[in-house]
């Protein structure tokens, strides 16, 4: 574990500006341990009242209710949204029903009860529970036994209890207001002010405003939530909440999504209380720190700056609820921040894949602010939807392909009306995202994506992988090339650092090295800085694409350079992958290939493998310079966080004197007979550089 004298020197080490609000937020830690209960007693409602400019709680609970919310709240009849969203209302009802059991299926549990009341506590995978104390005295990280901290940050999210709110607004059955109102007042007597582990983390305090925010607009004129007793208790939590975000926000010396959670959830909070010095103070300093983060996370051409796909999902739904929040109250975004936020939505639109899925590219762990449909955690087209319809984007609108209930819960069921019922196919072209480095190859059926970018969050490691020159691919509309994933965080360091190596992702690996060395087994969220990307050639065409990178992880090893060539052939849906590792001495080269999940292998002749997917054949051919070992492995992936299966891990393995190359050709196996054999001397991507 880190030592006292580590932790200083790594604080010492930051820039002035951040080493002061470290040195704030602690002094605040220090004032709080005393502090926080006699301020959670003397907030009483009738403070609150007095500084959001209201009579008493009646008159403020009736004008907040009155109050455009960030999500426009409309009553509709299920045969209505039948009609908007065939097949979900009736999703949206079993899933209410297991609310109402409080039985949840979080972060790879599977079905699980919670009880009554809610141990908030407790990860019920391992048995572990956090003391109610104050919240810096608690070791939530705890990587010297077995634990997930995550498990009861999920649960206190509340928003396993979405589907509730979903189904009071379909049907107005006063149930679902009352099992809301239980677990919250659950949750409120064993959560006091800053004393729980679920007060440990700002960012946990953040998404509650945003989900308690959005059940009050759904339940406020409910019955159940009539009681004046019950409205005090809830409101003032959530001022506390907001009190507490600004009072705890996660600066970093480069902020990252808890930031952007943080200030997004000021922005709710303002916005959601409105009248007073304090609701106006929140509302402007959140949004003024959205509006300065925007462009230093989010590159020119969209690509969150984290290096994670699943990360991007939920950074762009904190940017746009923010600005959609605003503008229903009548306040201005600007022209440049709405520009970047739809520049978000095309990266969406170009690396989801025909049937939805997304590249398990970098950390995962399922996060979202609101979700309210039921597709795959994967699916993240409904992001194009949303920006699509609520500013009128014709491209986003026209291609949208997802399912419609995301939109019609965030925008309204207009929204949800103006793009189309049936999926027309996705943008079809190849794309580069430079500024981020990554690189789509695709057509109708093929779609390659190709990472080529820094480790991300500004060179510190963070969400981003050792993944650089790593690719996924699906051929001839079947997935057969896949990353690997994160599976956990603090549940387990070992794992947690295995599935981030080089190792479990499709790129060389020299000498057994990684690409970006680990600075220390338990620094989870941070690499060294090596492996600097270079794009030698980028060539999209309508014949074939051709992609050409290196980087720089193993110029520590001397003059070392993995050259990655990629060429696909968009007729015969043909994929080559031509490495030649550049330099001089002894090595040992490996390079791994991660098939999908469900994709068998068997040889099938010298230097040929055949992959069985989806009742289809394909070849892997090979070629080479050298003497190289191939080898049918076991692999894992994970497809979302706590959960992790077997798949097949093709290796190819090289020791000997530099430079060597080995080609790589992926085809249909009715392909064959239709496209020259394999020469690692005389292929595509020679043909290509020539």
């Amino acid at each position: 574990m880190p030592t006292d004298f580590s932790r200083v020197g790594r604080v010492l080490r930051r820039p002035p500006r951040v080493l002061f609000n470290r040195v704030l937020t602690e002094l605040n830690a220090r004032t709080d341990r005393f502090r926080a209960p006699r301020r959670a007693a003397s907030l009483d409602i009738d403070t609150i009242v007095a500084l959001v400019g209201a009579g008493d709680v009646r008159q403020l609970w009736t004008r907040l209710s009155e109050r455009p919310g960030a999500i426009p709240i409309r009553r509709l009849s299920p045969d209505d949204y039948e009609r908007t969203c065939p097949g979900d209302g009736q999703r949206i009802m079993r899933a209410a029903e297991q609310a109402l059991s409080r039985r949840v299926d979080l972060l790879g549990s599977g079905p699980t009860d919670l009880g009554t009341p809610v141990d908030w506590h407790r990860d019920f995978k391992t048995g572990r529970t956090w003391a109610s104390k104050f919240m810096r005295d608690l070791d939530y990280v705890n990587l010297h036994c077995p634990s997930d901290v995550k498990i009861p940050w999920e649960v206190s999210r509340l928003q396993w209890l979405i589907p509730a709110g979903q189904a009071f607004l379909l049907t107005g059955e006063e149930r679902y207001a009352e099992h809301v109102r239980q677990v919250i007042d659950e949750w409120i007597e064993s959560n006091p002010y800053a004393h729980s582990v679920n007060w440990a983390c700002t960012m946990e305090a953040a998404l509650r405003i945003m989900t308690w925010t959005w059940f009050f607009h759904v339940f406020c004129r409910s019955q159940a939530w009539s009681d004046e007793a019950f409205q005090a208790r809830f409101l003032r939590t959530l001022f506390l909440h907001g009190e507490f975000t600004e009072r705890y926000l996660e600066r970093a010396s480069i902020n990252g999504n808890h930031f952007t959670a943080d200030a997004a959830a000021l922005v709710f909070a303002g916005l959601f209380f409105g009248r007073g010095a304090t609701s106006q103070r929140w509302a402007d300093e959140g949004w003024r720190l959205l509006c300065d983060e925007l462009p230093r996370q989010v590159h020119p051409d969209g690509v969150d700056f984290e290096g994670s796909v699943p990360y991007h999902r939920l950074v762009m739904e904190l940017f746009f609820l923010a600005a959609r929040y605003r503008e229903a109250v009548g306040l201005d975004v600007p022209d440049q921040y709405r520009d970047r936020v739809v520049a978000m939505a095309r990266f969406v639109q170009a690396y989801s894949r025909p049937d939805g899925s997304s590249p398990l590219i970098g950390d995962a762990d399922d996060a979202r602010v609101l979700p309210f449909g039921g597709q795959a955690i994967g699916d993240h087209r409904y992001l194009t939807g949303l920006v699509g319809a609520h500013w009128c984007v014709p491209d986003l609108m026209r291609t949208f392909s997802g399912r419609r209930a995301e939109v019609l819960w965030t925008l309204g069921r207009r929204a949800a009306m103006s793009l189309p019922e049936t999926a027309p196919g996705t943008v079809t072209s190849s794309t580069a995202f430079a500024d981020g480095g990554f690189y789509v190859m695709r057509n109708r059926r093929d779609h390659v994506f190709i990472d080529c970018g820094p480790i991300g969050t500004g060179g510190l490691g963070g969400h981003g992988h050792n993944d650089c020159l790593s690719f996924e691919a699906v051929l001839d509309g079947v997935h057969l090339v896949s990353d690997c994933g994160a599976y956990v965080y603090t549940a387990s360091a070992e794992e947690r650092n295995r599935f981030r190596s080089t190792a479990y992702h499709n790129t060389p690996q020299i000498d057994g090295e990684e690409a970006n060395r680990f600075i220390r087994w338990d620094h989870l969220w941070t690499l060294h800085d090596d492996a600097a990307p270079e794009v030698r050639r980028w060539s999209p065409a309508t014949d074939r694409d051709v992609f050409v990178g290196t980087h720089t992880g193993y110029h520590r090893l001397g003059p070392i350079s993995p050259v990655r060539t990629i060429v696909l052939d968009h007729f015969h849906h043909v994929l080559e992958v031509i490495d030649e590792i550049e330099g001089d001495g002894e090595h040992e080269v490996t390079i791994p290939l991660h098939l999908a999940s469900g994709v068998e292998a068997q040889p099938d002749g010298p230097d040929r493998i055949l992959l069985i997917a989806e009742g289809r054949e394909f070849l892997i051919e090979w070629d080479s310079t050298g003497p190289w070992d191939a080898a049918i492995d076991r692999g894992r992936i994970s497809p979302s966080y706590g959960v992790v299966g077997d798949t097949v891990r093709l290796v190819w393995r090289y020791r000997g004197p530099l430079p060597v190359r080995l080609s790589i050709r992926l085809l249909p196996k009715e392909a064959a007979s239709r496209v020259p054999p394999l020469d690692a001397g005389q292929n595509a991507a020679a043909e290509a550089l020539a």
